[in-house]
């Protein structure tokens, strides 16, 4: 049986993004007013280990760092299916840049044990950096694949997969236990059910903190980030607008003549 690891994370709700504020003392994102939902990626992530789950038996543990709130993703994905919950939560983790994030997780990771595959999603939608799962895969050691779009091969210990390019698709063969991030067109999320929520309603979500990873506080969160945000200011976007009269023909030719003025066309 398979056995495999899902990184999943908690980002700010996109439709409350005008609520989004940067701590100034800090300089990381506040993210205590804003409802937390899963990274979008990461739900094709989750969706790909319950296919592997369908198709040759799995066992998938979900593994998260984040406030105790960031442990309602964890229970969502525990009603998709997953078989294990874990959130990685102190306040030493807060403030990683992606480094100290994938150092936590590759930690959790080492704890949890036994592997074969880890997933986690190309990116998230409040960084965007693509650098977590890649920084994961090099401090477990292990090979990564990234922008994964087709698992072509999935029987014994190489795998086959194709991993998107600007212009076309990389056909790779690797050996496990490995790494992949994966793109959304590998496949489209499943929903919830209802029964899926009762069952998981009253699930155990494991908790972690320092103490149970074993490792020193400045190698975590803030301390253990090597990116630091120096300066930021305030940027204004004021617009001018103005009005154009006339009747249909007229408004389209002041509006091309407008445009020619500017450069645009």
């Amino acid at each position: 049986m398979l056995r495999i690891v899902v990184c999943v994370k908690a980002v700010p709700d996109p439709k409350e993004a005008s609520k989004i504020r940067i701590d100034p003392v800090t300089r990381t994102l506040a993210r205590c007013d804003v409802p937390l939902v899963i990274n979008p990626l990461d739900k094709n992530a989750m969706e790909a280990a319950l296919q592997l789950k369908e198709q040759l038996g799995a066992r998938i543990t979900v593994l998260s760092m984040g406030p105790p709130p960031a442990g309602n993703i964890v229970r969502e994905c525990l009603a998709l299916g997953a078989d294990e919950g874990i959130l990685l939560c102190d306040q030493a983790f807060g403030g990683a840049d992606a480094y100290a994030t994938a150092y936590t997780l590759a930690k959790g990771i080492e704890k949890i044990g036994s592997y074969d595959l880890v997933f986690c999603g190309m990116a998230s939608s409040d960084s965007g950096t693509e650098w977590v799962g890649p920084e994961i895969a090099t401090f477990l050691e292990m090979p990564v694949v990234t922008r994964v779009k087709e698992i072509v091969e999935c029987d014994g210990e190489w795998w086959k997969v194709k991993a998107s390019l600007e212009d076309g698709y990389r056909l790779v063969q690797v050996k496990l236990p490995a790494l992949f991030t994966v793109t959304r067109g590998l496949n489209t999320p499943r929903t919830l059910s209802f029964s899926g929520i009762v069952k998981a309603r009253d699930r155990e979500i494991i908790q972690w903190g320092i103490d149970e990873l074993g490792v020193a506080e400045e190698s975590m969160g803030l301390k253990g980030s090597p990116t630091i945000v120096s300066k930021m200011t305030n940027r204004e976007s004021k617009r001018k607008v103005e009005i154009i009269a006339g009747t249909r023909e007229e408004k389209a030719e002041r509006l091309i003549q407008k445009l020619a003025d500017a450069g645009v066309i």
